[in-house]
């Protein structure tokens, strides 16, 4: 008799991002005429950039021909992509990476999800609190979580850095010495930036106790303060401690199309035995790498054309940031980030649950965010909107939050 993987059984009801989806088409099919806006699923709604469209057809064009067809590519990715992203996104900004660290994938979050499969599972992680949820979900199927406890709203086993508006939503150096450690910045969901002198004090930790660092990078290009790293290996011994992961998604607009990459240097050894070996092992057996045009949309993002076309894309939907973030503190709300990255972290007025503050924006004005407690408790009392919609909807949204 077959049996299951019991620890699927501890997640927590349906994924954050479905269960909004249910509730939104709950609502549609009792109210078909509703005109519902979504500032919820953090979803690009830009065209693909030009410079970006015209690499996809000759791509295609490639593959048609019998000179230019290619089957499976390469399992770390095709060197040219390889090669361009070390070249814009690491030496550009004094990184010592080189395109044989560089495995491309089908989209961060596959990696962000699979990237734990390569450790074992007597591991301590931490998380950030609030935190995006597959990096908990993923620790919790593989067994590494122990139970959750409803009276903290917690896995027993997890190590939880509590990110508030007291530290600036930047968690504190843990007591507990964790194995893995989970980073996002600019973070999903608070939309807060660290300084890269904070940045250095979390490597150097992992370095002195023999921790890694998983470092989510996916939204680096919404950076626009000084000081702030766009990459860990800016960091000074970060290529003995850090994996990062990066996403094409929201700053090219591949939520479509799926392309990332992860960075696993090879002085990352762990008794002996190299990292960067392991996810090559994985990448070899469990192939989830790009197709080869999507690798050539991918090498278009970091042409002249290609980067000014994306840093218009970027500036668009920052300005919805900016609208989002004045037109709230207008309104009365107590409202963070929007200024290094694409989301808007509220305060939910009068005490309100942040699950009563979805239903009421919802059933009230027609507007779909995402409740804070869906990313862990602390993100409770916490509401996150998105940037990534059109001005004309994203003013409209907020002439309506205005108005509750």
């Amino acid at each position: 008799m077959y049996t299951i993987n019991e620890n699927y059984l501890k997640l927590q009801g349906s994924y954050l991002f479905s269960e909004i989806a249910k509730r939104v088409a709950a609502y549609k099919q009792a109210h078909p005429e509703a005109d519902v806006i979504r500032l919820g699923i953090g979803d690009v709604t830009q065209p693909i950039a030009p410079a970006i469209v015209q690499a996809l057809h000759r791509a295609v064009d490639e593959m048609g021909t019998r000179e230019g067809f290619r089957g499976y590519g390469p399992e770390q990715g095709y060197d040219f992509l390889r090669q361009a992203i070390v070249k814009n996104d690491y030496q550009a900004r004094g990184c010592d990476i080189s395109p044989e660290e560089i495995f491309i994938s089908d989209g961060a979050k596959c990696d962000v999800g699979n990237i734990q499969e390569i450790f074992g599972t007597d591991n301590t992680v931490a998380v950030c609190d609030p935190v995006y949820p597959v990096y908990v979900d993923t620790n919790v199927m593989a067994g590494r979580t122990g139970q959750f406890n409803p009276a903290t709203g917690g896995f027993d086993k997890l190590i939880y850095m509590p990110c508030t508006a007291e530290n600036g939503f930047s968690p504190q150096l843990p007591k507990q010495t964790p194995d893995l450690i989970y980073l996002c910045f600019p973070n999903n969901p608070t939309g807060a930036a660290i300084q890269k002198d904070a940045l250095q004090a979390w490597v150097d930790y992992a370095n002195k106790n023999g921790s890694v660092i998983l470092y989510d990078a996916a939204y680096e290009a919404y950076i626009s303060e000084e000081g702030i790293p766009h990459s860990i290996y800016e960091c000074q011994g970060a290529r003995g401690c850090a994996i990062e992961m990066h996403s094409f998604s929201k700053n090219a607009g591949f939520t479509g199309l799926r392309l990332g990459y992860t960075v696993i240097p090879k002085d990352l050894v762990c008794n002996g035995t190299s990292l960067h070996s392991l996810w090559e092992r994985r990448h070899g057996t469990r192939y989830n790498g790009a197709p080869y045009i999507v690798q050539r949309a991918g090498e278009a993002v970091y042409s002249p054309e290609g980067k000014a076309q994306l840093r218009e894309q970027v500036a668009y939907y920052m300005e919805n940031a900016r609208l989002i973030r004045e037109g709230l503190a207008q309104a009365g709300f107590t409202a963070y980030g929007g200024v290094n990255a694409p989301y808007i972290w509220l305060k939910t007025p009068d005490k309100m649950t942040s699950w009563a503050f979805f239903d009421r924006l919802l059933h009230e004005v027609q507007v779909v965010g995402t409740p804070g407690s869906g990313f862990g408790a602390s993100g409770e009392g916490y509401f996150r909107l998105t940037a990534f919609g059109t001005h004309e909807n994203t003013r409209e949204a907020l002439q309506r939050i205005q108005k509750l």
